[in-house]
Formats: structure tokens, sequence, C-alpha cells
């Protein structure tokens, strides 16, 4: 929780200052009070767990802990004071695992550092030692913005960092925290920028020029991630870490052959290292290779039992099937002591989906709710605000602004947006286009979502007028340049067909942002029934964004909201989207490939019929479906789940039945 938000904020700002001032006894006293109120608040809980130890109660310590470590498994200072209350226990090997925990999960801990220069490994002495002189080296305020940043107290640590930058500039690692902190809020043009202008300080700083390469592949700059991921390689053409950079960025680019040659020239190094393995079974997937995905997945288990990021990807192949032993492992896993939360999500996942499998689906669920339950947990998404940015769109985008702005934007009819939920459909529309010759498949590109961000905080917003009120004030010229610098920033995805593909599925919120910068754009609209698509996004874990799909009430809302806000294009702009509905594709494939091709301009083409043998690919969770012929198993896989589904339907409302339009 962060505590810019916390009612407590006061009362926890006395409780430290009596630990500070060794009134142990009036802190416990004031947490006390807090926990009441909020059994599960992290900072009351760490601060009576301190205040425990300093009055030599280390039972009571020890037992707050566990209450602490249950809600919050990565807090890092949590581990660091159970290192300290095992130390005071004359328990000093569970004292050093405990050190090792905590600097896991939070690098900016001086004391574990410091306790851990004396480790009897002396590989991590050394660089317990070294990373101890890097944090007394570095400005108190970096170290605080740090140690905020792995709490996810982002707000605090935003507002330290650039209180820190304006008195200092020029300061790298402060750019490269301000960025960190852009990154994780997804504010990534921010964040581009800063870690251009410290490179530019610094040319020779590798963990800004790493940090670059993950915000731009974020940013799906690939084109850039790559020449970055080159300038390391070049450096040290041996360093397995940039190998594996280089592997990355060349796949994202679409050079599979150069990429697995990286992924091998990395496990020659380190023949059984989990995570480049599993990489590699990404592209593999990617490419189409399930056989060898599957064996690379399972080369990273055999590696890393614990290991849950290979499990997941297994589940998440969808066709695989987990044996007894599988489940068995995962289960035992679950119940290790000190797992973190986010490999927990990953094998409450893959377990959801070991047991649907298997139809046992009460405890399908159970596994399905808890991952939820423990993403929800680290999630910033508000459902409240979310259905105030509903309302705006549709106050601020009324047949008045389209009128006022006829005839503005780029004229090109390159791009076909199709949009709508997750696990809608929009992977299998977005393959049955990509079949016909005169259209090129892409991926879910971000720049319309990094457009609207610009215009709620770039040089077009005020406090007055944000995005998307100021909508009706931008100039023609601004218009149309949008539409051009959208064309041109994605032409490094095509292939060179006249038409391409966009199909990020959050753009349905920005319908008409997209009119008035690219008037000739096609947008279709892909929608799942209620029921099977908020299902299915429930069970899906996805690799970052669509937050509200973490429990069921805030899912059935978030569904509402999509469809009342497309009634409302479809009024403001009648005749230019195409709303495509799942079943129907299922049922009668071949009418409603001629309907999308008609509203797209094209002519009819066998090859998009013949979708799944369409060699292409695909970066999404439905990756392995789209490969395979349409069948009706995938439509009402909600119903054995139906007994624990009520919050959804409550949710729905009306929109359970009224989807369509």
């Amino acid at each position: 929780m962060d505590e810019t938000n916390d009612v407590f904020a006061d009362a926890l700002r006395k409780a430290q200052k009596a630990l500070v001032e060794g009134r142990a006894r009036d802190a416990d006293h004031i947490v006390s009070e807090i926990l009441s109120a909020s059994p599960a608040h992290i900072d009351a809980l760490y601060i009576k767990a301190v205040a425990a130890r300093y009055l030599s109660d280390l039972e009571g310590a020890h037992r707050t802990l566990g209450q602490l470590m249950a809600f919050a498994p990565e807090f890092g200072r949590a581990h660091q004071e159970a290192g300290h209350v095992a130390k005071a226990r004359g328990d000093h090997k569970g004292a050093q695992a405990a050190y090792r925990l905590a600097t896991q999960y939070n690098p900016a801990l001086l004391a574990s550092w410091q306790a851990l220069t004396q480790d009897p490994d002396p590989a991590l002495a050394a660089m317990a030692t070294a990373q101890v002189a890097r944090l007394q080296a570095l400005p108190k305020p970096l170290v605080t913005v740090t140690n905020l940043i792995h709490e996810g107290k982002l707000v605090r640590a935003e507002d330290l960092c650039r209180a820190y930058l304006q008195q200092h500039p020029k300061d790298v690692e402060g750019m490269r925290l301000l960025a960190d902190i852009g990154a994780r809020l997804n504010i990534l043009d921010d964040a581009d920028f800063l870690l251009e202008s410290a490179l530019a300080f610094e040319p020779d700083n590798i963990q800004c020029r790493l940090d670059y390469i993950q915000v731009l592949r974020k940013r799906q700059r690939y084109d850039t991630a790559l020449q970055q991921a080159e300038i390391l390689h070049t450096r040290d053409p041996e360093n397995p870490l940039f190998l594996s950079h280089l592997a990355i960025e060349s796949m994202q680019v679409g050079d599979y052959d150069r990429s697995f040659a990286l992924f091998d020239q990395v496990l020659e190094k380190l023949p059984r290292d989990p995570a480049t393995l599993t990489s590699k079974g990404h592209a593999l997937k990617t490419y189409g290779r399930n056989a060898d995905a599957v064996a690379a997945y399972h080369a990273a288990i055999d590696a890393a039992p614990d290991h849950a990021d290979a499990y997941y990807a297994l589940a998440n192949l969808k066709t695989y099937r987990f044996t007894d032993k599988e489940i068995a492992a995962m289960g035992s896993q679950i119940d290790a002591p000190g797992q973190p939360s986010r490999h927990l999500v990953h094998f409450h996942f893959a377990l959801g989906k070991a047991h649907e499998d298997r139809q046992a689906y009460e405890a399908a669920f159970s596994h399905y709710q808890q991952g939820n339950e423990l993403k929800r947990r680290q999630s910033r998404y508000d459902a409240d605000q979310m259905d105030a940015e509903f309302t705006a769109l549709k106050d601020a985008c009324t047949p008045a602004l389209f009128d006022a702005h006829a005839g503005h934007g780029a004229p090109a009819p390159d791009p076909i947006f199709i949009l709508g939920l997750p696990r809608a459909g929009s992977t299998l529309l977005e393959q049955i286009l990509a079949s016909h010759s005169q259209v090129d498949g892409t991926m879910e590109m971000p720049n319309i979502l990094s457009l609207a961000h610009r215009l709620r905080t770039g040089k077009f917003a005020d406090q007055a007028k944000r995005y998307p009120a100021n909508l009706h004030d931008l100039p023609a010229e601004a218009l149309r340049a949008f539409g051009e610098d959208y064309i041109e920033k994605t032409r490094i995805h095509r292939q060179g067909a006249p038409f391409f593909i966009d199909k990020m599925p959050n753009n349905f919120r920005h319908i008409g942002l997209i009119q008035l910068i690219l008037p000739n754009a096609r947008i279709i609209d892909a929608r799942r029934a209620p029921m099977d698509c908020c299902f299915s996004g429930f069970k899906q874990l996805f690799a970052e964004g669509q937050e509200f799909t973490y429990g069921l009430e805030p899912m059935g809302r978030y569904y509402r909201g999509y469809v009342d806000l497309m009634r409302h294009w479809h009024r403001v702009l009648p005749q230019k989207i195409l709303h495509v509905q799942y079943e129907d594709v299922v049922e009668d494939l071949e009418t409603q490939v001629r309907r999308i091709l008609d509203f797209c301009n094209l002519p009819f083409e066998q090859a998009c019929v013949d979708f799944h043998q369409t060699d292409r690919s695909v970066r999404t969770a439905s990756s392995e479906q789209v490969r395979q012929p349409l069948y009706r198993s995938g439509m009402d896989q909600w119903r054995p789940f139906e007994p624990w589904l009520g919050p959804l339907k409550d949710a729905l409302g009306p929109t359970l039945t009224e989807f369509r339009k």
C-alpha cells in the first residue's frame, strides 16, 4: 500500500518516531490500534514485529513476521527483520538465509548486504561487499527511492526522485530510477526519454542500457532495442547476459534463426540455465515449433524444479496436459516456505489449467481464484476510475467533434484495427485476415495507447482540459501529424502488404482518437459472449496489463462498460465499425470471413477460411489455438464453473444477455 493514500499514514509516522526514540512499547500500542481496524496492514505488521524484537519478545516477533509474509511474501524488509530475529535467537544459518531472501526482494537493504559479507560462500560474500560499497556511495535519497520502488510505494518514490533530480538534474542513477518508476507505471514515453538521456551522459552505464532495452521492448520499438543489444554484445561478445538479450531482441524482429543460435550459445556456457531454456521455449512456441518448446520447458524444470515460469508456459500452450507427477510437484512447490508470490501466481494458474483439463472443476476454480487474488493484491486497478474514463469518453466524443474535424487526419487506409476485450477472439480474426495476400499481421501495438497518454500529460493537456476533452481543441495539422507518425512508427512491423493489422484489444477505448487521426482506417470489434469472455480472462495470466481481469466482479464491470462504450461508438460513428461475434464465426466461418473481407474492401481468398494452415509467428496466449481448425469446444467453457460465478453474473447485470449491440 502506498502511504500517500493510507488513512493510517499519520499514525504510522508516530509509530516510526517512537521506534527511533526507543519507545518500542508506544510503537506497538499505536500499530496494534491500526491492526485492529486493518489486520493485513503491511507497514503496521512490520513495525509491530520490530517493536517485539526491541522488547526481546522474539517469539512474538517471529509470529508477527509469519502473518506479514502471508500477506506480502516478497516484502524485503520483513525478511531482513526475520534475519535479525533469527540472529538474536542464535540461528546464524537461518539468519543468512533470511538476509539472502531480503536482498533478492529488495537490493537496497544495506543491513542485509552487510550481514552477507560474512557468508561462507566466497562468491556471495564478494558480491555483498561490492553491493555494500555501492549503497554507501549512493546518495541517501536515492537509496530511499530504491527501497520505496521495491516496496511498491511508487508515488512516494516518484515524488522523492523528482525532488532529488531538481537539485541534481544530471545524476544518471536518479534518472535511471525515475525511468524505472515510469516503466512500472507504464509511462513508457517518459522512461524512454530518461534512459536515452542518461546514456548520453554515461554511455558505458550497463544497467542503464539494460533498462533501456526493457523499456524499448515494452514500447515494441524492437529495431532500436536490437541496436542497444548489439552495443552490449559488441562490448563483450562472450557475456551470457548480453547474448541472451541479443537472442530475445533478434526474435522480436523476426530473425528466429539467429535467435535460436544465440540461445544455443548461452546454453553452451550455461547448459542448465532455466531462464534461458524458458526464453528459448517462448521463441519456439511463437515460431510454431510446439514440441520443441515443450522440450525446452521440461529442460528448464529439470534444471530448477521451482521454476514456476516454465510450468505456466506449459499451461499457456493450452494444448499441453500435465501428468500426475507434475501436478504433485507444483502442489509441493506451493506449500514450500518462502515461495515468492510471483511464483505462487504462476503455479496456481498452471494448476487451475491442470485440474480443469481433468474436469476437477472445484479444485481448478480454487487455484484460479487464489492466483487472481495474489495478482489483485499487486494491482493498482480502480474500477470506479475506469467507469469515470468510459463516461468521459462518451461525453467528449460526440457527433459534433467528428463533424468539426471531418477531413482532418492522415488519409492512409492501411491500418485495420481489431479491438475489443482480451480472450474475445481478436487473435482468430487477425489470423484470418493475415492469411490474405494483401494484409500483414503484426501484433498488439501500443502506439494508440501511447498517444492517448501523451494527450493526457503532454503539451496539449492542461489542468482544465485533458484527454479526451482536449480532442475538441486539437488543430488539423496535429491530427494529421499524429496519423502520419502512427503509420511511420508501425512500418517496421510490416512485410510490404498494402494493409496491416493492429490488434491491441484496449484500443476500443480510443476509437474516437483513431477516427480523428486515421479516418480511413478499418475498425473491427471482436466480441465474445460475456460469460465465456470474462471467465476466459479470469483464468488467463497476462504478461502485463489487463488488471481488470483479476477478479470476477471487476471483470464483469469492465465487460459491461465495454459494451456500453461500443454502443456509443456505433451511434456516433455509424458504419465505421464492424461488430464480429465470435460465436457467429464458429457457427458459419465462411460467411463471416466474406463479411469481414467485404468490410475491408478485400477480395475473397480461400486462405482466409483455411487460416489454420497459415505459417506465421503468433505472440498471444491463443497462438496454438489459431493453428487449429475452429471447433465448438471453445464455447460455454464457463458452465462447469457456474456454481462459483455468481459475482460475475451480478456484475454483468443486463449485459449478461444484451451484449450483441
